[in-house]
C-alpha cells in the first residue's frame, strides 16, 4: 500500500500536463490526480494555436476570391460576420475540451477543476483547503501574456481576449513585434480591421532569419498594415471613439482596440514554489535539468512554465520524456535540438535550425537563398514574392539552416525538418529530384550560393 494518494499528481490540464497524465496512467497503470483551474487543453487548445489557426484560414477568403476573380471566376464576397464565426469558434473548443477530458477518464486519471499549489515536496492543496499526496508531482501551468507597464494599460486586450471581443473593430493597434503580435496583425488586416503595429525593436521577428523575416515584413506593409518600428506606447486613455495612444514617435491617435502581444511569463506566481524551495529563474521560469527534475527531487516541470521551448508538440515531447524516466526507468532527455516552427502570418514563415547570422558567427557557412515571384500569383499580376533559403556548413556540408517565406510554409517545413533533423548535407538535397511546378522545388535546384562567410 502506497503511503501517497497518488503515484503522480499534475497541476495543469494543457496539452504537456493531459498526454504526461494520461500516458502515466494508461500506460503504466500508475494512480493519477491532476488538477486545472480553468479549462481542459490549455494555452493551445483554448486560447493558442488552435483557435488562432480557425482565424487564419477566416481572414484568408478574401484574398482567394480577390484571386478567383483575376482567373475567371465571378467570385463574390459579402461582409464577414464575426459573432457567427467566434460562436462557431467557441462551440469547437467546447467540442475539443470535451475530448480532453474524455482522454483523461479513460486512462483513468482524477480530475478536480480548481487551482492547486505545492504545499511541501510531496502535497499539493485546493483551494478550498483540501490536500492530496503524491510521490512525484508535474507542474505543467503553461504561461501567461505580460502586459505593457503603462498607463492605461488596463484598457488593452491579450491574445488570451482577442477570440472573445464582442464585436470586430474597425482599428486596432497591436503592440509588440513578436509572432503573435505579426500572426494577429495579418489576421485582422485579413478580415478587413485596419491594423497598425508599433515594436520597440528596429525589426520584427527578432531571433528569426534576418532576410526571413525583412521579407515577411514587407510582404506585411504591402497589404496595407503600418509597421512602425523603433515606437512604444508611452500611455493610453479611453476618449469618444475609442482609445487614444500616446507613442514615443510623438503621433497621439485613436483606436477602437489596442492589443498587447508584448511577450508571455510563467505562470508561476502563487504555486507556492519558492516555499517549497523550487528554484526558478529571472522571468519566474521553474529551473530544470535535462529530465525536467527541479532543484526538489519529487517535483517535475514541463512546457512554456520552464521557459525553454514555447511550442505545443515541445511540451508534448516533454511529457512524454517525463513518464518514460519517472515511471517506466527509462531516462530520457528532453532533445530540444532542431525544432522546425511556422509563423502564421501572410505570407507564412516556417524555420528550422540556424539563422544565418547565429551560424556565420560559429563556422564557415554557404547561404543558398532565392526569392521570387510564385506562379499562382505572378498569373495574375501579383507582386508578392516568396524565398527559399539554406544555410550550410562550408567544411560538413551539413544543412545547419533551411528558412522558407511562402503560402502552406509550415506545411513545407516539417518535411524538410525530417531532412534536416537527420544530418542531410547540401548534396543531399541536391540529389533530390524536384517536384514541378511547385514552390518547394527551388529547396533542391539552389546549385550555387549567394555568399560565404
Amino acid at each position: 500500500m502506497s503511503d501517497f494518494d497518488y503515484d503522480l499528481f499534475v497541476i495543469g490540464g494543457g496539452s504537456g500536463g493531459v498526454r504526461a497524465a494520461r500516458v502515466a496512467a494508461g500506460e503504466t497503470g500508475a494512480k493519477v490526480g491532476l488538477a486545472e483551474e480553468s479549462r481542459y487543453g490549455g494555452t493551445c487548445v483554448i486560447r493558442g494555436c488552435v483557435p488562432k489557426k480557425l482565424m487564419v484560414f477566416a481572414s484568408e477568403y478574401p484574398m482567394r476570391v480577390d484571386e478567383a476573380q483575376a482567373y475567371g471566376w465571378d467570385a463574390q464576397i459579402g461582409d464577414f460576420d464575426w459573432g457567427r464565426f467566434r460562436n462557431n469558434l467557441e462551440g469547437e473548443l467546447d467540442r475539443l475540451e470535451g475530448i480532453y477530458r474524455k482522454l483523461l477518464a479513460n486512462s483513468g486519471v482524477e480530475t478536480f477543476d480548481t487551482r492547486a499549489k505545492l504545499l511541501d515536496a510531496h502535497t499539493v492543496e485546493f483551494l478550498d483547503g483540501t490536500r492530496k499526496t503524491a510521490k512525484h508531482i508535474l507542474i505543467a501551468v503553461g504561461g501567461w501574456p505580460v502586459k505593457a507597464d503603462v498607463k492605461g494599460a488596463e484598457l488593452a486586450i491579450t491574445s488570451n481576449e482577442v477570440f472573445h471581443m464582442e464585436t470586430l473593430p474597425k482599428s486596432i493597434l497591436i503592440l509588440g513585434g513578436g509572432y503573435i503580435a505579426c500572426e494577429f496583425a495579418c489576421i485582422l488586416n485579413g478580415l478587413g480591421v485596419k491594423v497598425t503595429q508599433y515594436y520597440r525593436g528596429a525589426q520584427i521577428l527578432r531571433g528569426f532569419d534576418d532576410e526571413a523575416r525583412g521579407l515577411v515584413a514587407e510582404e506585411m506593409k504591402q497589404q496595407g498594415i503600418e509597421i512602425h518600428t523603433g515606437t512604444n506606447i508611452l500611455e493610453m486613455e479611453k476618449v469618444e471613439g475609442g482609445i487614444k495612444v500616446k507613442a514615443t514617435n510623438g503621433t497621439e491617435q485613436v483606436f477602437d482596440e489596442v492589443m498587447f502581444a508584448t511577450g508571455r511569463s510563467p505562470n508561476t506566481t502563487g504555486l507556492g514554489l519558492e516555499e517549497v524551495g523550487v528554484k526558478t529563474g529571472r522571468r519566474g521560469e521553474i529551473v530544470v535539468d535535462d529530465y525536467s527534475q527541479t532543484s526538489v527531487p519529487s517535483v517535475y516541470a514541463i512546457g512554456d512554465v520552464t521557459d525553454r521551448l514555447q511550442l505545443t508538440p515541445v511540451a508534448i515531447r516533454e511529457g512524454m520524456a517525463f513518464v518514460e524516466t519517472v515511471f517506466k526507468g527509462n531516462a530520457t532527455p528532453v532533445d530540444h535540438d532542431l525544432v522546425p516552427t511556422a509563423i502564421f502570418t501572410r505570407p507564412e514563415m516556417g524555420t528550422i535550425g540556424m539563422t544565418e547570422e547565429q551560424a556565420r558567427d560559429e563556422r564557415p557557412i554557404e547561404v543558398y537563398s532565392t526569392s521570387f515571384r510564385p506562379m499562382q500569383t505572378s498569373f495574375i499580376g501579383k507582386s508578392e514574392r516568396v524565398m527559399m533559403k539554406l544555410i550550410v556548413c562550408a567544411e560538413t556540408r551539413r544543412v545547419l539552416g533551411c528558412h522558407i517565406v511562402a503560402p502552406q510554409a509550415g506545411e513545407m517545413i516539417q518535411l524538410a525538418g525530417v531532412a534536416v533533423k537527420m544530418g542531410a548535407t547540401k548534396e543531399d538535397f541536391d540529389r533530390t529530384c524536384a517536384v514541378h511546378p511547385t514552390m518547394a522545388e527551388e529547396i533542391v535546384t539552389m546549385k550555387n550560393p549567394v555568399r560565404t562567410a
